[in-house]
């Protein structure tokens, strides 16, 4: 299950007893193996070879995709961006955080009276003082200075604690869409007063919904291999079925 939707592609090899009848079936990991001609496939773990399968011991299940049919394409390939965006926000907000809580600022001097030996000098102070549990005072005298002769410009601070929020938000919105999962089975925490439904019947409508057809598609190995050696417990629903009212 896990190699069909990591991957888009699931292998089982039989193993036959001493009598030519099938004994078991074995995960073959879906990484690891290639599709080769006339129903014989290859195990590839490096470059440096590959091993054949018997003829005809290894079945493929694989999720559909618009330009081949050799091997299936993951369905989550359409969130794979919005998972980049929401790592790429959480980077962003890591550096934010180790360069002192801010995107960084402009230090401009314009005393005369400021030479380059105190520039280098200051450019040092602040460079010790960035990062979490450095916050320092820094003492500047300028003898006859101006009152704007220092100024600290901040760049785009408010935009960047703001836009964290939102983006790792969008992205997870687009994530749980392109899953399918009902965000009250993944424990995130509700942003409303209303909550996020009803845990116990939105896991019944996401066993019916996704997980039965996954179940179906693995019971093609049934059919492939001529037993059932593929089955599954009874689903019990979760949600309290309302008693019927007597008839009076």
């Amino acid at each position: 299950m896990l190699d069909l939707l990591l991957m888009g592609n699931c292998y089982v090899e039989r193993r036959d007893n001493m009598a030519s009848r099938p004994m078991a079936l074995l995960r073959v990991p879906a990484v690891n193996t290639r599709v080769g001609r006339d129903d014989v496939y290859w195990w590839a773990p490096d470059w440096t070879g590959a091993t054949a399968f018997r003829q005809g011991y290894v079945f493929q299940i694989a999720e559909d995709d618009a330009a081949q049919e050799i091997y299936g394409c993951p369905e989550w390939l359409s969130a794979l961006q919005a998972g980049l965006l929401g790592e790429a926000a959480t980077l962003f907000r890591r550096r934010y955080y180790i360069n002192g809580s801010h995107a960084g600022y402009i230090l401009y001097i314009s005393e005369d009276q400021f030479s380059e030996a105190d520039a280098d000098a200051l450019q040092e102070a602040v460079s010790q003082s960035k990062g979490p549990g450095n916050f320092r005072d820094l003492f500047l005298h300028v003898p006859n200075g101006k009152p704007d002769g220092v100024k600290i410009i901040p760049i785009a601070e408010a935009g960047a604690k703001d836009e964290f929020l939102n983006v790792k938000s969008v992205a997870r919105d687009d994530m749980l869409a392109a899953h399918r999962v009902p965000p009250v089975l993944l424990g995130i925490i509700p942003q409303n007063a209303g909550g996020l439904g009803d845990p116990a019947k939105a896991a019944d409508v996401f066993h019916f919904a996704e997980i039965e057809p996954l179940m179906r598609r693995l019971e093609a190995i049934n059919d492939w291999i001529g037993l059932p050696a593929v089955t599954w417990a009874p689903y019990e629903r979760l949600a309290a079925t309302p008693a019927a009212t007597p008839a009076r």
